[in-house]
C-alpha cells in the first residue's frame, strides 16, 4: 500500500525533459481549492525548474474534477500545448458520487489525450479523507502535482 511510503514524489532529475521549447497547459479544478492550488504549486515548481517560463504555461480553471476533460480539450483546441496537466481532488463521501466523478474524469482525460494525440496527465487525487489529500498535495507523501509535471515532461519527449 502506497501510504506506508514516505515521499511518493521523488523523481530522477535526469528523467525530466528540458521545457524551454514547449508549451504546457494546466487545467485546475476549483473544487477543493486548498488541495488543487497546492497541486498547482508543485506542478509549476517542476515546470520552472525544467526551464519553462510563465509565458509557456497556460493555466485554466474549471468548476470541478468532472469538468477537467472539457477544459483540457478546449485548451488543446485553442492553444495547442505540448502537454496538458489536469489537477483535481475528489474526496470520498457517503454516496456513490465519488465513484461516478472519478470514473468520468479518468476516462474523459484519457479520451482527450488519445483523441488529440497530446499527453493529458491525470493529476487527480482520489482519497478517502481530507487528511489523505493534504498528505499528497505537499504533505508527508509528497505532491501529486510534482508527479504530474514530471510525467508531462517525460511524455513530451516521445
Amino acid at each position: 500500500m502506497s501510504s506506508v511510503l514516505n515521499n511518493l514524489s521523488a523523481h530522477n532529475a535526469e528523467d525530466i525533459h528540458n521545457a524551454e521549447d514547449s508549451v504546457f497547459g494546466i487545467v485546475v479544478s476549483e473544487w477543493n481549492s486548498e488541495i488543487t492550488n497546492a497541486l498547482l504549486k508543485g506542478a509549476l515548481e517542476i515546470l520552472h525548474k525544467a526551464g519553462a517560463t510563465e509565458e509557456q504555461i497556460i493555466i485554466k480553471y474549471v468548476p470541478g474534477t468532472f469538468e477537467l476533460p472539457f477544459g483540457a480539450q478546449k485548451l488543446i483546441r485553442d492553444q495547442s500545448p505540448n502537454a496538458v496537466i489536469c489537477l483535481g481532488c475528489v474526496i470520498q463521501g457517503e454516496t456513490r458520487h465519488f465513484d461516478f466523478i472519478c470514473d468520468a474524469a479518468a476516462h474523459g482525460i484519457m479520451k482527450v489525450s488519445l483523441d488529440h494525440h497530446t499527453p493529458v496527465i491525470f493529476g487527480v487525487l482520489t482519497t478517502n479523507t481530507l487528511e489523505q489529500a493534504q498528505d499528497r498535495s505537499g504533505g508527508k507523501h509528497g505532491n501529486k502535482g510534482i508527479e504530474a509535471a514530471v510525467t508531462a515532461l517525460r511524455l513530451i519527449s516521445y
